[in-house]
């Protein structure tokens, strides 16, 4: 019988079954899938292990038709074949696309050194070991084919040694494991060394980034894709790199999130590897698991895309959940057209307010602090003049006027994420009254009611003087809302009188006492070079004169409008028309003159030329100051 199986030269095939050629008949078949193998009993059952027990415990196994099925064989017929060829003495060419199910199919057959020394089991083990693990590019084309026969590498600590070796070499100098592996160009190596026709010239180029590898883990599927990341992790590669890396491979396979992060994927140019089958779901989930808890603005905004790809795939709300809290934790690096996210639900809104509230609930309600990336990796881009917080509310503003010109977004949708944030978050409230003054632009058919309503999320002692001066010219307005503003802008003025009137009695101090001694007030003019203070400080008196009269008739001027207003709400009763009224009320509201030009004689043209000057005069004079 061994003088016949050494004269084995081959196996040839016949429909879906496969013969070797030998001269002896076979005497046993080997179904395979459905595939059957006519093979003989004694090469397999020197090598096997497996079939050696079964030929032994079948009471069929002297017949000559003796059939035995192997169920879930690891690797299918080509896999067996292999093994076969190789119990026939046969040459069997290991390469890294096949050693890991060769590998399987060997210890699942049993083929270990107690059937025969050198068997194939410890040649599998032997190449693995020597070929796979020490090179980049064969541990990488071994993992990606190893899919079909996943449990049982896993089980036998094939997946784990190539992810580990995997991680060392990321975590070391990458020309040191098998060159070439991918190419960034023609004239350099992964390493940075130059190259001139193939050949390492010595000539090291230094470069800060290490992304070599991004290119070449992106075609493995989303389950070897996460355990390769975590192994990392475990390992101590940056965060930095990791997020790049999941970056990569996300804008790879997820439509639309090119434009939240640019640039271009590489290709491999040293080794061809088969694009992987990617479900999308799946994906997007997996990288949500994987992320750090890290923050940077090219990385909120890529959170953001991927909260926009979310809502579009319909992905679980744990998912969902996850993302809006770690964007939530980032949110005052976000920018406005990020958060801009379309509604992709049965919503009439053209945009997801509902998402974006529950972020600034998140960000408002998170005590964790998180640490940033690196500058190198993520920019922070932050602003120092002002806080968190007040970018944030600055931000949500912006928000608010955008979607505001929404026409069928609701009122209580601008209330809730306007009261989102708390008050202290918000020195002015002038972003507030744009987004308010945007919507009732776009909503016209509000009623004085509702407008009174919202216009309640302004507080209007937080209300600059432009803003002021708009409002109280602001047709949109209802008529409270308007003498409200009146009310607080004359307040913010006699303030803003006091502090000037406050800064002339020191200055004058300062002056008294500069003129005492002659040397001290040489070397204060010789200092700063104030050679006429005491003319400045003259003129600076003329213009507090000038503003304590504007004050007086801004006083004189309320004091009318309150006289106007109990005569007006004295002969409501008896008016025939309550609309009437109101628009006597707005017009005696906003046409009243200066005390210098009230006069019964003056023609209502004058008086409505002079009601545009108020506001201007109120700046002019503020500017004076």
């Amino acid at each position: 019988m061994a003088p016949a199986s050494g004269r084995v030269h081959g196996f040839h095939r016949k429909g879906s079954d496969w013969f070797c050629n030998a001269v002896l008949p076979s005497d046993v078949i080997i179904t395979v899938e459905s595939i059957n193998f006519h093979l003989h009993k004694f090469p397999l059952i020197s090598k096997c292990g497996k079939i050696a027990r079964s030929v032994e415990q079948s009471p069929d196994s002297d017949q000559e038709d003796f059939t035995l099925n192997l169920e879930g064989f690891p690797g299918g017929p080509d896999s067996f074949l292999l093994a076969a060829k190789f119990c026939y003495g046969v040459q069997v060419e290991l390469t890294p696309r096949n050693v890991v199910a060769v590998y399987c199919a060997a210890h699942h057959l049993e083929m270990t050194d107690k059937y025969g020394e050198g068997n194939l089991l410890s040649k599998c083990e032997s190449y693995f070991h020597k070929n796979i693990l020490r090179n980049w590019k064969d541990c990488i084309v071994a993992l990606q084919n190893l899919e079909p026969v996943f449990p049982l590498a896993e089980k036998l600590q094939v997946v784990r040694k190539c992810m580990n070796a995997l991680s060392m070499m990321v975590c070391t100098d990458p020309s040191l494991f098998g060159w070439p592996m991918k190419m960034y160009g023609s004239f350099q190596s992964p390493g940075g060394s130059i190259l001139w026709n193939g050949i390492n010239t010595g000539a090291s180029i230094r470069s800060s980034e290490s992304d070599w590898w991004f290119e070449d883990v992106s075609y493995l599927s989303v389950r070897l894709f996460e355990m390769l990341i975590k192994t990392m992790e475990r390992r101590g590669v940056r965060p930095e790199n990791l997020a790049a890396a999941l970056l990569y491979y996300a804008r790879k396979y997820l439509p639309g999130l090119g434009r939240w992060q640019g640039g271009k994927t590489r290709t491999v140019a040293s080794f061809s590897l088969t694009p992987v089958t990617i479900d999308q779901r799946e994906l997007l989930e997996s990288i949500v698991r994987l992320l750090p808890d890290k923050k940077g603005k090219s990385f909120c905004r890529f959170l953001l895309g991927l909260l926009r790809v979310a809502s579009i795939l319909n992905v679980n709300w744990a998912c969902k959940d996850a993302l809006e809290k770690k964007i939530g934790q980032q949110l005052d690096l976000a920018t406005l057209d990020s958060l801009l996210l379309p509604s992709y639900s049965d919503s009439d809104t053209l945009y997801d307010t509902d998402c974006i509230e529950r972020i600034v609930t998140y960000y408002v309600s998170s005590k964790s602090t998180v640490s940033t990336f690196s500058p190198s990796s993520f920019d922070l881009e932050t602003s120092p003049s002002s806080g968190p917080l007040v970018r944030v509310a600055k931000l949500v503003d912006a928000y608010l006027a955008e979607v505001a010109s929404d026409v069928h977004l609701k009122p209580q949708k601008i209330r809730a994420l306007a009261e989102a944030l708390p008050d202290s978050s918000r020195p002015l409230n002038d972003g507030l009254y744009r987004a308010v003054d945007v919507y009732f632009k776009a909503h016209p058919w509000l009623s004085d009611k509702e407008k009174e309503d919202m216009c309640t999320i302004i507080d209007y002692q937080k209300l600059s003087i432009d803003a002021c001066a708009h409002a109280s010219q602001n047709e949109r307005l209802p008529l409270r809302v308007v003498l409200q503003v009146l009310f607080f802008e004359q307040m913010q003025l006699r303030k803003a009188l006091a502090g000037c009137l406050h800064a002339f009695d020191a200055e004058d101090g300062a002056e008294a006492a500069a003129t005492g001694p002659s040397s001290l007030t040489g070397q204060i003019v010789q200092r700063d070079g104030w050679v006429s203070v005491v003319r400045e400080n003259q003129v600076l008196k003329v213009d507090m004169e000038n503003m304590r009269s504007r004050v007086g008739e801004l006083e004189e001027e309320f004091s009318r409008i309150k006289g106007e207003m109990r005569r007006i709400s004295q002969s409501c009763s008896s008016a025939a028309s309550p609309r009437v009224s109101l628009s006597a009320w707005k017009v005696g509201c906003r046409l009243i003159p200066r005390p210098s030009e009230r006069s019964e004689g003056i023609p209502r043209r004058s008086v409505e030329e002079a009601r545009p000057s108020r506001g201007s005069r109120h700046r002019k004079s503020l500017s004076s100051v």
